[in-house]
């Protein structure tokens, strides 16, 4: 019983570990269905970390806290989608521009955000709630079913963009624009309009990944608090063959795969001890999500590829 208890306690813990990443690649899957792709994610997270951080000692309002770090996500994803979308630049350079942004802009306001402290509202706010007689199922209830709002919203959005991606007008329009934007112009589609607003989409949900760090996990500021959790992403939405369901199990396994890693860092076997340096233990997730993308784009099927026109600026007197 301890056994699954320590099981259950540990996965609970790999949930809330990966929950940043999923809002990652939420935002990136976002990004991309558009045609759009976005080496700023980490940038974006990073905005939103500082700016709901900085926020939230300004209100002492979670609300508020939280939808200024959407907000300036939203603001970095509009520099990119107005150069990239607008002025037809390169996508990749702008992404990378972005991160190098996102990154100076976090570290100059984090300068007056390391001495502040959060109110106890905010632990109040964000504590995990427990849903009655689900949350007391053996190993699985801690983890689905006790765990703070913010880890139940990234579920609910996962599956709300699924559904839109599948089942509705809009989100079949956006992916239409992602394969052919030129055909989609053809039928009467406004592509400038949806890329713009799922770009500022894209980067909303980026910046309420990094608020999730700052406000939630840590909770506190610290330099560079994202720790290329950014990169991870934009890397799993390739993992999750551009599919958010697959998303919260890639970051969910990558949360486990840290919380392994941490444990295993000093163990005892045949009555001698080891130990790992912490560094290199740290590395392992990341090398493995090398490995495993690698692996995997070698075996995609052709519905798993990317969006065809991805990284391809329209200009509509091409056609």
């Amino acid at each position: 019983m301890s056994f699954l208890i320590s099981l259950g306690l540990f996965l609970q813990v790999a949930v809330q570990t990966g929950t940043h990443i999923l809002f990652g690649i939420l935002g990136g899957i976002l990004f991309e269905k558009a045609g759009q792709s976005n080496l700023g994610t980490e940038g974006m997270m990073l905005l939103g970390a500082s700016f709901g951080y900085f926020a939230a000692l300004i209100t002492k309002d979670p609300f508020v806290a939280v939808m200024a770090a959407g907000l300036a996500g939203s603001l970095g994803s509009l520099i990119y989608a107005v150069i990239t979308i607008t002025l037809q630049g390169n996508q990749i350079v702008t992404g990378l521009v972005l991160t190098t942004f996102g990154t100076g802009v976090a570290s100059y306001l984090g300068k007056t955000l390391s001495s502040g402290m959060l109110s106890e509202r905010f632990s109040v706010f964000f504590a995990p709630k427990a849903i009655p007689l689900l949350s007391k199922i053996p190993v699985f209830g801690p983890m689905l079913f006790n765990q703070s709002g913010y880890v139940y919203f990234s579920v609910l959005l996962a599956v709300c963009l699924y559904f839109y991606y599948t089942k509705t007008r809009w989100g079949l329009n956006v992916r239409a624009i992602g394969e052919n934007p030129a055909a989609a112009d053809a039928s009467g589609l406004n592509v400038v309009l949806y890329k713009y607003l799922h770009v500022l989409a894209g980067g909303f949900v980026c910046g309420l990944g990094g608020a999730y760090l700052s406000l939630v996990f840590v909770p506190c500021w610290q330099e560079n608090i994202t720790a290329g959790a950014g990169w991870i992403s934009v890397a799993f939405v390739i993992f999750c063959m551009w599919n958010p369901l697959k998303a919260i199990l890639c970051a969910w396994a990558f949360g486990a795969l840290k919380g392994l890693i941490f444990k295993c860092q000093n163990f005892t076997m045949f009555g001698k001890n080891f130990s790992f340096s912490a560094q290199i233990m740290d590395m392992i997730p990341y090398v493995a999500t090398i490995v495993i993308l690698v692996f995997m784009t070698r075996h995609f099927k052709k519905e798993n590829q990317a969006p065809e026109a991805l990284g391809l600026s329209y200009f509509r007197e091409s056609r």
